[in-house]
C-alpha cells in the first residue's frame, strides 16, 4: 500500500486529487522489461515517417548554438507562422507543445469559482489543467455509440451546461482519443451563440490530417470571434513530437495575456528552427496525409476482418472496441512487441487507441491482435 504523501497538507488542495498524465509506453521501456528487440509503438499518435530531411539538416546546422539561450520571443518562427497563416505575429503564442498553451489558457482564464466545459471523451489535459487551478469542470455528454458521430462532441449538450460562471470551453477538432470531427459550419454556429465573455478553445492538434476539402482556416473566424483561441502543434503531422513545440492564434490582447504567464525560453532552439523549416515543407505534409489515409484504410479493414467495432477517425489514430478484457489484450500485445494505448482513463475501458503506423507496422499490430484475440 502506498504511503500518504507527507506534504499533501501543504499543497494547493485540488492538486491532491490529480494524477499525472500517462503517456504511451516508451519502446526502450518495453525492451528492458521483456527483453524484446522488435517493438512497434502505435500508442502516442506520432508521425511514423520521422522528421523530414530538410528539418534534420537544419537541426544539424544549429548544433553549435546549443550553448546559447533560444530566442525567448521566437521571432523567426512567429514570422514564418505569420506569413503562412496571414495573421499578425502579435496574435501568436508559442508553447512547449500545444499542451503548454492549453495549460497557460487555464492559468489565465480559470480559477476557483469559475467553470469550464469539455466533452466527456475529450483530451485528458483539459481536466488536468482545470483541476490544477481549482476551477470546476462541467463535462458534457457525448453522442451515443449508435448515433451519427459516435462518442463525438454533442454541441447542444455543451451549450446546455453554460452558466454565468462559464469561463472556458475546450473543443478538440478532430478529437483525441475518439477521432471524431465537427463540421465547420456547425462549430461556427455554436461559437456565435455563446456569450463573448467565454473563451472558446479549438484544439486543432490533428487538423493537418483532415482531407483538404474538409479543412477550413479557422483563424479567419477570429475577426468576428475575438474570444476564440486556436491551438496547434508540430508534434503530429510535422513529425516533431520529440522537440515539443506548438502554438496558438488568438486576438492580440489574449496573446498578450498568455505571454505573461508563458515560462521564459519555453521553446528550445532546435524546436524553433525545426518548426520554422517544417512549416515550409508542404510536400512532407502531403505525404504524411496520404500515408495516414492509407493507414486508416488498412487498420479499418483489418478490424472489420476481426469483427471489431471501431470509431471512424479524422486523426492519425483509430479507436477500436476490444471488449471487457481490453487490459488483458493490451498486456498480451506488449508481449507480442506491439504498444498501443489503453484509454480507461478516458472512461472508455473497452477500447484501445491505435496510432497509424507504416504499412508493415500496421500489419504487425493486426497479426498480433488476431493472435491475442484467439487466446482471451
Amino acid at each position: 500500500m502506498a504511503s500518504k504523501n507527507l506534504f499533501c497538507d501543504l499543497a494547493f488542495e485540488p492538486i491532491n486529487g490529480l494524477f499525472p498524465y500517462q503517456p504511451g509506453k516508451p519502446i526502450d521501456e518495453l525492451q528492458r522489461e521483456l527483453g524484446l528487440k522488435d517493438v512497434v509503438k502505435l500508442a502516442s499518435n506520432e508521425n511514423p515517417l520521422g522528421p523530414s530531411e530538410s528539418v534534420k539538416k537544419r537541426i544539424q546546422q544549429s548544433l553549435d548554438d546549443l550553448s546559447l539561450y533560444p530566442d525567448g520571443n521566437g521571432f523567426y518562427l512567429k514570422k514564418a507562422l505569420s506569413d503562412k497563416l496571414g495573421v499578425p505575429a502579435d496574435m501568436i503564442t508559442l508553447g512547449n507543445g500545444s499542451n503548454d498553451v492549453l495549460d497557460a489558457i487555464a492559468r489565465v482564464f480559470l480559477s476557483s469559482g469559475r467553470e469550464c466545459i469539455y466533452s466527456e471523451y475529450a483530451f485528458v489535459v483539459y481536466a488536468i489543467a482545470t483541476q490544477s487551478v481549482g476551477a470546476t469542470a462541467r463535462v458534457s455528454k457525448a453522442y451515443q455509440p449508435d448515433q451519427q458521430s459516435p462518442y463525438g462532441h454533442d454541441l447542444a449538450a455543451m451549450e446546455a451546461l453554460v452558466t454565468e460562471k462559464t469561463s472556458v470551453i475546450f473543443i478538440a477538432n478532430p478529437n483525441n482519443p475518439t477521432g471524431t470531427w465537427i463540421e465547420p459550419e456547425a462549430l461556427k454556429q455554436f461559437i456565435n451563440k455563446l456569450p463573448r465573455h467565454i473563451i472558446i478553445v479549438i484544439d486543432e492538434a490533428y487538423g493537418e490530417y483532415l482531407d483538404e476539402q474538409n479543412q477550413v482556416d479557422t483563424t479567419k473566424w477570429l475577426q468576428s470571434c475575438p474570444n476564440l483561441i486556436i491551438t496547434r502543434t508540430f508534434s503530429k503531422a510535422y513529425g516533431l513530437a520529440g522537440l515539443r513545440i506548438g502554438y496558438s492564434v488568438s486576438h492580440p490582447d489574449i496573446a498578450n495575456l498568455l505571454n505573461r504567464v508563458r515560462h521564459p525560453f519555453n521553446v528550445n532552439s532546435l524546436g524553433l528552427v525545426a518548426a520554422e523549416t517544417a512549416l515550409q515543407d508542404e510536400e512532407y505534409i502531403r505525404k504524411s496525409r496520404e500515408m495516414n489515409k492509407q493507414g486508416l484504410k488498412q487498420l479499418s479493414k483489418g478490424f472489420k476482418q476481426l469483427d471489431l467495432d471501431y470509431i471512424p477517425s479524422a486523426g492519425n489514430f483509430i479507436t477500436v472496441k476490444v471488449g471487457e478484457k481490453s487490459a488483458d489484450i493490451y498486456t498480451r500485445l506488449l508481449h507480442e512487441g506491439v504498444i498501443v494505448r489503453p484509454i480507461a482513463a478516458y472512461k472508455m475501458p473497452q477500447h484501445l487507441r491505435v496510432s497509424v503506423g507504416l504499412p508493415l507496422e500496421n500489419e504487425k499490430l493486426l497479426s498480433a491482435l488476431k493472435k491475442v484475440l484467439a487466446h482471451v
